[in-house]
């Protein structure tokens, strides 16, 4: 009996030295899962304000993205309609090109045709008439007033025949070819307001293509006219060489000049059918003025093979 009473003091005893063992333990694992699930909050806040930080940037540069998308998109739309804008202006360029240059070879051709024609029928005839009506005053002699001046207007008509034949097609350029013809072409505009000098360093007796030399007797005939109604020089000098295989030309003129910065400008129909004509031969055209220093145009046209 009394040792069952001491084993029951005993445990007792053990039971109440352990109770306070386990209350302390028990409270550092409350502290422990407490300092846990506060590390745990902080650990997903933390994530959740990466993941919100790395949205915004995904989002700043998906939209820099789209941006320079879009800015690509317009360059490359304004790219391609300054492209067809400039397609277009060649394509009206070229026609307007082979319009003029179209409507310069029909003119050439009827020039031909009716200088042909007047200097090989009409003056033909009208020197025929001419002779016959010598032979008949000779033979009856018959030296009236209504004969004589019949004479004249005949010869009249015969030189004006004539110098409508030359203008149309000048027989030295189709008989002799374009140097001859333009050093003729300077003597016939030179006069007591201004003149012309000619100079060449090529063979005068060579010849081009007919078609070439015609294109630019008229090429330069023209632009003597313009700077004999519009320059007011008193000497113009054209010179001719050869280099490179191209036929090089230049117009210099003393005249008041102009400012080249405004020539497209100012540009009449003339000087746009020479620079087709020039154009067409694959050449260049280009004009060196300064007000009151003169004027000086340079002409060059790859030779004719």
């Amino acid at each position: 009996m009394f040792f069952i009473r001491f084993l029951v003091v005993l445990l007792f005893s053990f039971t109440s030295n352990r109770i306070p063992v386990f209350s302390q333990q028990k409270e550092i694992l409350k502290v422990e899962i407490q300092t846990s699930e506060k590390s745990k909050k902080a650990t997903i806040s933390e994530l959740h304000k990466y993941e919100q930080l790395r949205n915004k940037k995904v989002v700043s540069l998906f939209i820099i993205l789209i941006v320079i998308l879009f800015f690509l998109f317009y360059f490359f739309y304004q790219n391609n309609q300054l492209k067809q804008k400039i397609k277009r202006k060649d394509i009206k360029q070229r026609i307007l090109l082979n319009v003029i240059n179209a409507g310069i070879d029909n003119q050439e051709v009827e020039r031909k045709k009716i200088a042909s024609f007047l200097h090989d029928n009409v003056n033909s005839l009208l020197s025929s008439a001419g002779l016959h009506l010598n032979v008949f005053t000779t033979q009856n002699n018959i030296n009236s007033e209504e004969i004589q001046k019949t004479k004249a207007i005949l010869a009249e008509v015969h030189d004006l025949l004539r110098d409508i034949s030359h203008d149309l097609v000048p027989a030295l350029l189709v008989r002799f070819g374009l140097l001859y013809a333009l050093e003729d072409l300077c003597e016939r505009n030179s006069n007591s307001s201004i003149v012309f000098e000619f100079s060449s360093t090529i063979p005068t007796e060579k010849r081009y293509v007919e078609k070439f030399e015609m294109k630019l007797y008229f090429i330069v005939s023209e632009l003597f006219s313009n700077i004999i109604k519009h320059s007011e020089a008193e000497k113009t000098t054209i010179s001719l060489i050869e280099k490179n295989n191209r036929l090089v030309i230049v117009i210099h003129d003393n005249g008041k000049g102009f400012t080249t910065k405004k020539t497209k400008d100012a540009e009449g129909f003339g000087l746009n059918r020479i620079r087709a004509r020039i154009k067409k031969f694959k050449g260049s055209f280009t004009i060196d003025s300064k007000p009151n220093e003169g004027t000086k145009i340079r002409i060059k046209i790859p030779l004719p093979h």
